[in-house]
């Protein structure tokens, strides 16, 4: 971006407004409510980055994942986590095919793709698979392939997974481990909605079952908008405030304060760094600005730091939660 003139620039980040903007009310004729869940997926899929949702049942979560798919145009594909799931049920499999046509009359090993090769994968409930069907998200979320029988095959672009956990029902789940967890950009906590919206929701859902949105953008048209935040540059003082807000996270570092020592077992990685400067890029340009700012990363800082930082035994006694011990680190580097 700063090789275009200043006029160029403004035009850009106002193109890429009304394209999102456009978006958004796309979803809101579907998704009542939930302004900030709808603003975090938009961040997660402008930064090629995955998502974690943590809500009750009823509140909308698979909903507003088949929205954005239907809005963006991509390949929609839900998996349902159960204990019996296998990996090979998600990333696919290699059968004996039907002899070649080549005059050898040879069979030959064809792979047969899981429902993880899509453009949005929604994972439902991941907390209720083994531990070794979970992993099998792993490499793909992470390098964007699956290797399946020695063979590497590519994921599409855009990828982006968006998994779900239900926090009241720990009975018979596995809890994902942390190097999972760190692979999501964001752990996008679902709350209840108001009173007016409620009703609202019972209004609409009364008499017929909601219709996804129609698309408004290609595939092509969002790997512009894509392309235009991973463009976007991060000024020093924000890289070094994200850096300096993840590396207070940690107790062994001289920066952590008592509170930290206190409660923290682990903190957040470089990878928190990384995507705090990311997402603030695409709050900013969300917001109509080319250049993010502090307030952005303080903005973010809570759905990308409270899965990457570990509590100990004491704040499991005292019930602080990892959510207060991000708001500590961020009332702290506020003083």
């Amino acid at each position: 971006m700063s090789v275009d003139t200043g006029a160029a620039v403004a035009s850009r980040i106002e193109e890429f407004g009304r394209k999102v903007q456009t978006i958004r009310d796309a979803l809101h004729e579907v998704i009542v409510g939930q302004e900030d869940t709808i603003d975090q997926l938009l961040i997660c899929a402008l930064t090629g980055s995955h998502a974690l949702l943590v809500g009750v049942p009823g509140l909308a979560k698979t909903l507003v994942v088949k929205a954005l798919a239907a809005a963006f145009d991509w390949d929609f594909s839900r998996i349902q986590f159960t204990p019996d799931l296998m990996p090979s049920d998600v990333t696919g499999y290699e059968l004996m095919g039907a002899a070649k046509s080549n005059g050898h009359g040879e069979p030959s090993m064809v792979f047969r793709r899981g429902p993880l090769f899509g453009n949005l994968i929604l994972a439902d409930e991941i907390n209720r698979a083994t531990p070794k069907t979970q992993s099998a998200l792993l490499e793909a979320m992470a390098e964007r392939h699956v290797t399946v029988a020695g063979m590497t095959h590519e994921m599409h672009d855009p990828f982006l997974v968006v998994a779900t956990q239900n926090p009241i029902e720990q009975e018979g789940t596995y809890p994902l481990p942390e190097a999972q967890l760190d692979r999501f950009m964001m752990q996008i906590h679902v709350g209840y909605p108001t009173s007016e919206q409620e009703k609202d929701i019972v209004r609409r859902t009364a008499g017929r079952t909601p219709e996804l949105p129609k698309s408004t953008l290609s595939r092509e048209g969002f790997l512009e908008l894509r392309e235009l935040v991973m463009a976007a540059p991060v000024p020093e003082n924000v890289v070094d405030y994200a850096v300096t807000l993840c590396r207070s996270s940690r107790p062994d570092q001289d920066s952590a304060d008592e509170f930290v020592k206190q409660y923290v077992a682990f903190g957040a990685g470089p990878r928190g760094s990384q995507c705090l400067a990311m997402a603030s890029k695409a709050r900013a340009l969300l917001a109509g600005r080319a250049v993010p700012t502090v307030a952005d990363v303080n903005a973010v800082a809570i759905p990308i730091l409270r899965h990457r930082i570990l509590g100990n035994h004491r704040a499991i006694g005292d019930q602080v939660d990892t959510d207060a011990i991000v708001k500590h680190l961020l009332s702290k580097a506020a003083s």
